[in-house]
């Protein structure tokens, strides 16, 4: 009976972090001071032969200063959207430690959730986020560091990483390819078949609604391996700028 219960609690662990994360946007690094948006975010999971997952997420950011981006948002979860509930309240800043004096810039990010769930406690992200670019093409790659605390069921450093590349080909449209992984506790991987390593083609644009004011979007569809279970995943991101 004691064996049972220790798989049972093993496996929910494993699930309730498989749910918690896989959705991640990449990170950017840029200057947008005085900017203002409300910023709604729109993502799935699909395992075949399960019903897919959705998160919405509904916020409102800021560019504090040249350097420094914050943003507070609401994180929902659910089978459709007639059966969301609150998931967590996230606190994100980004912070810039270089602006052009070398040929890439380094950014410091950083994500603060309160689960809405008092009993699964707080997680922080925090790692650098770096881009550069080649001509018309802007490259990202970030590496992530997230821990756990204040919760039940508290887990070692986890590592992840995101990358992505975007053609500017137009202002109202850009391509390109987006990555994400988990690779599991950062001093010691997990084994290959319990990671996550998922791709996919991604757009990008902005359109201009009037003086200083903007839409700016993203979406991309990525399929690949979500803690050892093969899935596919769509994400849609979309930004007013005021």
């Amino acid at each position: 009976m004691t064996k049972s219960l220790a798989l049972a609690a093993l496996l929910l662990m494993n699930c309730a972090t498989a749910l918690a994360d896989p959705g991640y946007y990449v990170v950017t690094v840029y200057d947008n001071q005085g900017e203002k948006s409300i910023d709604f975010r729109y993502w799935t999971i699909k395992y075949p032969g399960r019903a897919e997952t959705i998160w919405p997420e509904l916020g409102f950011g800021y560019g504090v200063t040249s350097r420094w981006y914050t943003e507070l948002y609401a994180s929902y979860i659910g089978s459709s959207l007639s059966k969301l509930n609150l998931d967590t309240w996230n606190w994100q800043n980004d912070y810039l430690l270089t602006q052009g004096q070398y040929p890439f810039d380094l950014a410091l990010h950083s994500n603060l959730a309160r689960a809405h769930d008092s009993q699964e406690g707080y997680t922080l992200e925090l790692g650098p986020a770096l881009q550069t670019e080649v001509g018309r093409l802007q490259l990202n790659g970030n590496v992530f560091f997230e821990r756990s605390f204040r919760s039940e069921y508290d887990s070692p450093t986890q590592m992840k990483y995101q990358w992505q590349t975007k053609y500017r080909w137009k202002p109202a449209l850009e391509f390109g390819l987006q990555g994400f992984g988990e690779l599991g506790p950062w001093n010691h991987w997990s084994p290959r078949d319990q990671q996550s390593h998922r791709a996919g083609p991604a757009l990008f644009g902005s359109l201009p609604m009037g003086a200083a004011q903007t839409i700016k979007y993203q979406a991309s569809y990525l399929t690949g391996s979500i803690y050892g279970r093969h899935g596919n995943m769509f994400s849609l991101r979309l930004q007013y700028v005021f």
